[in-house]
């Protein structure tokens, strides 16, 4: 007998619900989901689940054997959601509907005490197996104790078979009819696609010239950043140059010096009132 390791460990939500909409994707399939047979229907089911699950080393057999416990799981569900709904005081909300279907799932003895397939639920409660299906009069609670409204032939206490009137579902339509609605729908799904491909071109070009953006204003507060060290630098020096003292110097060096003073005053006389105010500098040279 194979270990858990062999057939691929324990089972996630993501593996129990890729398992369920393969299962609806293949059995409900107007085409061939009526015309299969059991060994062709897994090995479909196997193909779609590891297009779902690439990778993965679960076998046709594993997934038959994982698929009658949430089969069996979803059916005690169904039918305990049918009790709830039925029970449920007027005016309630629907927590406390789920509280009820939860202790009726309990209450069976078999399996688990309480319902956790929740994803998988989501996936197939639309199908006609799964569809709740009254088991009783309806019960109103009222200032009363909730009472048990089930019948002998209810869904409850009957498993689940190939007879069960609860798994027989109406013919599927023909094949013809089903290609010609395939051909009928093509035209929209390209249509929705070339849509979705344009809407998707455009948020790129958006997120691309929002980068662009972006860049163009760092950039431009680098170079101001940049700007203001260079002035600050030269301040520094400038500050330096007018502070240094030349007594001790030969004359040529004091002549340099003195002529970088000229400098800094002519720059900070350029800078504050513009050139015409540099003129009693250029006198002094001659």
């Amino acid at each position: 007998m194979a270990s858990s390791i062999d057939t691929g460990g324990a089972w996630s939500t993501m593996e129990d619900v890729s398992l369920c909409e393969a299962w609806l994707q293949v059995c409900h399939d107007p085409v061939t989901g009526n015309e299969m047979r059991f060994f062709h229907m897994w090995k479909k089911i196997h193909d779609e689940f590891c297009e779902k699950i690439p990778g993965s080393i679960r076998t046709e057999m594993t997934l038959s054997s994982r698929w009658k416990i949430l089969n069996r799981e979803m059916a005690k569900w169904r039918d305990a959601l049918s009790k709830a709904m039925q029970n449920v005081r007027s005016g309630q909300n629907r927590t406390n509907e789920m509280i009820q279907a939860q202790m009726w799932f309990g209450a069976t003895g078999v399996g688990k005490k309480q319902f956790s397939h929740h994803e998988c639920w989501e996936v197939v409660k639309y199908c006609k197996r799964f569809n709740i299906i009254p088991t009783g009069p309806e019960v109103m609670l009222n200032e009363t104790p909730l009472r048990d409204s089930t019948t002998l032939d209810s869904p409850l206490d009957s498993p689940m078979s190939e007879d069960s009137p609860i798994q027989k579902e109406p013919r599927p339509i023909g094949r013809k009819a089903a290609k010609a609605k395939k051909a009928g729908n093509s035209s929209n799904h390209n249509s929705k696609f070339l849509e979705e491909i344009a809407r998707q071109n455009a948020i790129r070009i958006e997120m691309e010239q929002k980068r662009q953006d972006m860049e163009v204003a760092i950039q431009a507060e680098c170079a101001q950043e940049k700007e203001y060290l260079r002035k600050k630098d030269m301040e520094k020096t400038d500050r330096e140059t007018m502070a240094m003292d030349t007594s001790h110097m030969s004359p040529e060096t004091k002549q340099y010096w003195k002529l970088e003073r000229r400098d800094v005053m002519r720059r900070r006389l350029f800078q504050d009132d513009g050139p015409s105010n540099t003129d009693w500098l250029n006198d002094q040279n001659h």
